[in-house]
């Protein structure tokens, strides 16, 4: 199932939008974004071995590390890789639960959590 991108970025936003008010407050200085694929360099740069695939990805200075020096930063970055994203799927509903968890994912890497940590939250 292919959506066209302005379609895809609404269930992005849909997913963001779904989060408790609380963790939306807490969120900052942070852009969620979609981008077809991951590049070579995001692949790279992220660990992903040979035959596996990248639906998100965190870059940025997590909320636990940030201190005095944090000002005039650039936002930091989540993207969606929507190819991925679909390519998992197999239809509406379960691309939506995709999404929202790859957001959660990322969001939570925002907030200071380790993949190892939300391995062991099944998250």
């Amino acid at each position: 199932m292919r959506y066209e991108p302005a379609v895809f970025e609404q269930l992005v936003a849909q997913a963001v939008d779904s989060l408790p008010d609380w963790v939306r407050e807490r969120m900052d200085n942070i852009a969620v974004v979609v981008q077809s694929w991951p590049s070579a360099d995001q692949l790279k740069r992220s660990g992903i071995g040979q035959g596996r695939t990248l639906l998100g990805l965190y870059e940025g200075i997590p909320l636990t590390q940030r201190g005095r020096g944090y000002l005039l930063t650039p936002p930091d970055r989540i993207t969606l890789f929507q190819g991925p994203l679909e390519s998992m799927s197999c239809g509406e509903l379960s691309l939506q639960r995709l999404v929202r968890r790859t957001v959660i994912h990322e969001i939570a890497h925002h907030f200071g959590i380790s993949d190892e940590r939300l391995s062991e939250l099944d998250i």
